[in-house]
């Protein structure tokens, strides 16, 4: 296998940086855990003319008779 003059066979193989800089540094403390979110809203008193009652809300969860299969 001939070699081109501007090229050169490497020798060493790929190895992973050693020095200080290169690494991650560790962690020394923990971070502080999330802080909950503070509950907004209040409870609501009921209305004053009272709530809506349409006249045919039972007729809606009425049950019905089943119906038998044919055999």
């Amino acid at each position: 296998m001939e070699i081109d003059e501007g090229f050169e066979m490497m020798e060493e193989a790929c190895t992973t940086p050693r020095h200080g800089k290169c690494r991650i540094p560790a962690v020394l403390v923990c971070p502080p855990p999330p802080k909950k979110k503070p509950v907004y809203g209040k409870q609501r008193d009921p209305p004053k003319k009272g709530y809506f009652q349409p006249p045919d809300l039972e007729v809606l969860f009425a049950i019905q008779a089943r119906r038998e299969a044919c055999a």
